[in-house]
């Protein structure tokens, strides 16, 4: 799939190493890509800005958690229908279920593969777009 640059991805709470990784990976893609080190900060932009085209958020975060960001954004209009991937060493069935619920669209866990991570966001904003 060719690069597009007029796409968003919005990365919020993964470790700085993980971060790192998914912003080389997403702008490589041809996404511009919006990092937050955690949910407070991500919930602020969410308030006031576009929708993003993609949503990959980690679970565990101080004052707002992955659970609550993901409620937010399917609370609000706007972001109803953008993909929520959740990429998460966090891997028990409770918690998986608990974000699907919620709207996530996906739930990847750490480590993961890189590959498989970009198809399943491809595979998203496909569904979007269609």
């Amino acid at each position: 799939m060719p690069p597009e640059t007029s796409r968003t991805a919005l990365i919020v709470g993964p470790d700085e190493h993980t971060a790192f990784l998914l912003e080389f990976m997403l702008q490589r893609e041809g996404f511009l890509v919006r990092s937050f080190p955690e949910g407070a900060s991500a919930a602020e932009h969410l308030a006031r800005e576009a929708p993003a085209d993609v949503v990959v958020t980690d679970i565990v975060m101080p004052f707002v958690d992955g659970f609550e960001l993901i409620s937010r954004i399917r609370a609000d209009a706007r972001w109803q229908a953008v993909p929520v991937i959740v990429l998460s060493s966090h891997s028990a069935d409770q918690e998986i279920i608990r974000a699907l619920e919620l709207g996530a669209n996906d739930y990847v866990t750490k480590p993961f593969n890189a590959g498989v991570l970009l198809a399943r966001i491809r595979r998203h904003m496909r569904t979007v777009r269609a």
